[in-house]
């Protein structure tokens, strides 16, 4: 029994997404079809469109999965010790200073291995 009520569960949420999709597609091509009127008006309309279309989303199992796990995450956000100004400061001037070494080193080995070529080849540097 159970596995027959997931299963027309699993085919209202099927009909619900495809609803969604042709609500999203109905929006965008309203979008393009009302283009006589001003911005504003169609913005707002498509953002009408949208939340509709993402309020019914939320209702399915898979909109109701991802709610879960967008409150999950900002639950983790919240126990994450952010640096400090300095912290971000310092690690950022390191990165730099790395690249700027790396690009120094790289220049140099691609400038000696030009010169070396250019030997080998009897170029005139």
């Amino acid at each position: 029994m159970a596995a027959q009520e997931e299963s027309s569960a699993s085919i209202f949420d099927t009909a619900k997404l495809v609803l969604v999709i042709v609500l999203l597609v109905l929006g965008i091509v309203g979008f393009y079809y009302f283009a006589s009127y001003a911005l504003v008006y169609r913005v707002i309309g498509i953002l009408i469109v949208f939340g509709l279309a993402a309020a019914i989303v939320f209702t399915t199992a898979i909109g109701r999965q991802a709610w879960g796990f967008i409150t999950e995450s900002k639950m983790e956000v919240r126990k994450v010790i952010w640096p400090t100004r300095q912290e971000t400061m310092q690690a950022t001037m390191l990165v730099v200073a790395v690249v700027f070494g790396v690009a120094l080193m790289l220049g140099f080995i691609d400038w000696f291995l030009g010169k070396g070529v250019a030997w080998l080849t009897g170029q005139k540097v």
